[in-house]
């Protein structure tokens, strides 16, 4: 770890996204630890995973100060402090994979669990994963339009389904907890998350764009979402905060106002969006973290 470095726990980095969000964080020098039911994927990356029930607050506040791995951690002569932040990707990852019920009880109680066991332990810096579904049509009943665009973090966000649901409870859960402890809670309204091998969906995606109304012609590259969780690292002293976790630009052919006006010609849009602007805007993303994209769309599809 460079001077530098932060000492990280990462719950859920088995997952789709976690699997290359740590990879990002550990070339800038940081340490993490990763919390999961299942080890990380890859056996060369040099990430310990510790086994971890979130929903069981007792197992996240041992966790919180567990060695980062086997081979180094008892050889330091102390026991590890608790770390300099931590990051809440662990949950389950959309509707029925468990039913509605189980799906908002794991989510939000294993999300309350962190933050508190965070805070009590006096971490300052939290950064947790919540949902472009928030919106209120990815996972809606039908055929859903939104209230306006560009979609942003002041948004009335009026979901139907229990995973958004369970995601907007983290969010005041986060909220709650920043405004008691006086620390930094960054929640992440996570885009449509696409690794490296799925950029060969793009001319599906590009050439049949309705497909993509649920996820607002938009998406994040999970190594970018690496490089976002970087910069809730490095940026401090902003208390709770909302943040779009996508990537710059639309997945169409036809610049944003004029798809948007010809397919959504019932939905207002409130300000002048930029040419090629992705309707769920990282604008603030861009303007308060520094945020520029490195997987841009157009870099692994070209549309004819």
């Amino acid at each position: 770890m460079s001077s530098g470095g932060k000492r990280i726990v990462f719950t859920g980095g088995s997952g789709k996204a976690g699997r290359h969000a740590i990879p990002e964080l550990l070339k800038k020098g940081h340490k993490v630890l990763n919390l999961d039911l299942v080890d990380f994927p890859d056996p060369n990356a040099g990430v310990f995973t510790l086994k971890c029930d979130l929903t069981d607050e007792g197992q996240v506040f041992n966790a919180l100060t567990t060695h980062y791995n086997m081979g180094e951690g008892y050889e330091q002569g102390y026991p590890e402090p608790p770390p300099d932040a931590v990051i809440h990707f662990g949950a389950y990852a959309r509707n029925m994979i468990v039913p509605d019920n189980e799906c908002f009880k794991a989510n939000v109680t294993s999300t309350y669990n962190v933050i508190e066991a965070a805070c009590k332990l006096g971490v300052k810096k939290i950064v947790i994963a919540s949902s472009e579904t928030t919106y209120g049509v990815c996972f809606s009943e039908g055929d859903s339009d939104y209230h306006s665009f560009p979609l942003e973090e002041d948004y009335d966000c009026d979901p139907a389904d229990s995973y958004a649901l369970s995601k907007l409870c983290g969010e005041q859960t986060a909220r709650t907890f920043a405004r008691r402890f006086k620390n930094d809670i960054y929640a992440l309204k996570i885009g449509n998350v696409i690794e490296p091998h799925e950029y060969s969906n793009f001319e599906k995606y590009v050439n049949e764009p309705m497909t993509r109304k649920r996820n607002a012609w938009s998406y994040i590259d999970a190594r970018d979402l690496g490089q976002i969780c970087n910069l809730c690292i490095e940026k401090s002293g902003l208390g709770f905060q909302l943040f779009n976790a996508t990537n710059t630009t639309i997945t169409t052919k036809i610049p944003t106002e004029q798809f948007l006006k010809e397919n959504c010609p019932n939905v207002p849009i409130t300000r002048k969006m930029d040419e090629w602007e992705a309707p769920l805007s990282n604008r603030k993303i861009r303007e308060v973290l520094g945020f520029v994209e490195e997987h841009n769309w157009r870099k692994y599809y070209q549309p004819s």
